[in-house]
């Protein structure tokens, strides 16, 4: 039998008091709408007045930021796209003068020109504050010892869960990614009760505490808060039953300001609240870019409310979710946790198909661990989809065939399309030290 979240983790005790939490926490509905029509209107204003992108988008679509007399008049504005602030590399989205920046964080830029984002000394303020906001709803307190494993330097992270931690009072290790050995030396010998970092590295870390002999469960870590890429309650459940920890999700991009966006409270793990008198969150029809009522799934949109080196006004993110109301923080409303992004969708043979979904399928397979790849090639003239999945090391290799084919019934049967699947050696797939890559596209584009 499977164990559930509360028995498989440490009991943190009853919700903390009211009176830890930040004022804006405490905001009614009401009040925090009042708020966010005020902040949004002086960001419309910011942005038109200093960012020509802006006032050339408003223009173009026959508004003004007087027209935005209540928040559903934001439905009026351009989104934001990618594409708009690659179009403006590297620094043509900043609203304020380059002597009042203090900081500059960058993508990857691995698929074309990096975006690039700025912050004058209030947004780090800023970004601080609703990392320590975050840190605080995942259950984390002043005077823990944080395991910092997110990359620090251009990714935001790193450095913006370090800035938070400490902000809150926590110690910080800030060891970045990679070195697993180290990473697992150091959670021995510094004892830290919570631990920062990307699901899937969380995983390796893990699979490093068992092959050195380790249980993880008798570590000292009580907390994981995990995000940078779209996980599972599946995966939720492999870490909190293996590693005997508190598993909660926290959301943020780049673009918008970085991690702390929105995070999930331990105490309802029932998605994430969105730090909303920072940040204004809509749902759209990824096709039709229509408003979505609250409930409805589709594409979530992003206005900053607070940010002064460069607002974004409707930025899309392409992560696929809905929002709800608010649970643990009333007054906020929730996102569900992230089940695809409509850039990591694949269609394949008509079929809509998103990793998160196989992820689902794989860890509820008997014999078969967290570590998957899938690659899409051309047969004939048909698009072909293998998925690779690691064996647990205890898995007898006469399960592997069975163990294969009820993953592939699975996805049949659930999904409505047919994939091949390989059960493949234990570390044998490449890890992932920051986001994970879950697909390799090797279609011939002739």
């Amino acid at each position: 039998m499977t164990a559930t979240a509360s028995e498989s983790t440490r009991h943190l005790g009853p919700p903390p008091d009211q009176t830890l939490l930040d004022p804006a926490e405490r905001l009614s509905v009401d009040e925090l709408r009042a708020l966010q029509l005020e902040r949004l209107q002086w960001t419309l204003r910011h942005a038109y007045d200093n960012v020509p992108h802006y006032r050339q988008a408003f223009d173009a679509a026959g508004v003004h930021p007087d027209d935005c007399r209540e928040l559903a008049d934001l439905a009026r504005f351009p989104t934001t796209s990618k594409a708009d602030l690659r179009d403006n590399y590297p620094f043509g989205m900043f609203a304020v003068p380059q002597d009042q920046v203090r900081r500059v964080h960058a993508s990857s830029g691995t698929t074309g020109r990096p975006t690039v984002v700025g912050y004058t000394q209030r947004d780090l303020d800023t970004w601080a504050t609703v990392m320590a906001r975050s840190i605080r709803a995942a259950g984390g307190r002043p005077g823990d010892v944080l395991h910092n494993a997110y990359g620090y330097g251009l990714f935001t992270g790193g450095l913006g869960a370090h800035y938070g931690a400490e902000k809150l009072g926590c110690t910080v290790i800030p060891v970045s990614g990679g070195m697993t050995p180290r990473q697992v030396q150091l959670i021995t010998d510094f004892q830290p009760r919570v631990i920062m970092v990307t699901p899937s590295y969380m995983l390796t870390v893990i699979d490093e505490f068992e092959k050195q002999g380790l249980d993880p469960r008798a570590s000292s870590l009580e907390i994981g808060i995990f995000g940078a890429e779209p996980w599972t309650e599946q995966m939720r459940r492999e870490m909190e039953e293996r590693a005997g920890i508190h598993a909660v999700d926290i959301y943020g991009l780049s673009e918008v300001m970085g991690p702390g966006v929105a995070q999930e409270c331990v105490e309802t793990k029932d998605g994430l609240h969105v730090w909303e008198d920072h940040f204004y969150p809509e749902v759209i029809d990824p096709l039709t870019g229509e408003v979505l009522p609250e409930g409805e799934q589709g594409e979530l949109v992003f206005t900053s409310l607070t940010k002064e080196a460069m607002p974004v006004i409707r930025y899309r993110t392409r992560d696929l979710t809905r929002l709800l109301p608010g649970t643990a923080r009333p007054g906020m409303r929730r996102m569900e946790k992230i089940t695809g992004r409509t850039d990591d969708m694949i269609i394949l043979r008509g079929v809509n198909l998103f990793p998160t979904q196989i992820e689902e399928i794989v860890l509820r397979t008997a014999g078969l661990s967290p570590h998957f790849a899938l690659e899409l090639t051309t047969r004939g003239r048909m698009d072909h989809l293998t998925c690779r999945v690691e064996a647990r090391p205890d898995c007898p290799a006469d399960r592997r065939p069975s163990a294969a084919a009820e993953v592939a019934k699975a996805v049949k049967d659930t999904i409505g399309t047919s994939i091949e699947v390989l059960v493949v050696d234990p570390e044998t797939l490449a890890r992932s030290m920051g986001k994970l890559k879950r697909i390799y596209d090797n279609r011939d584009r002739a």
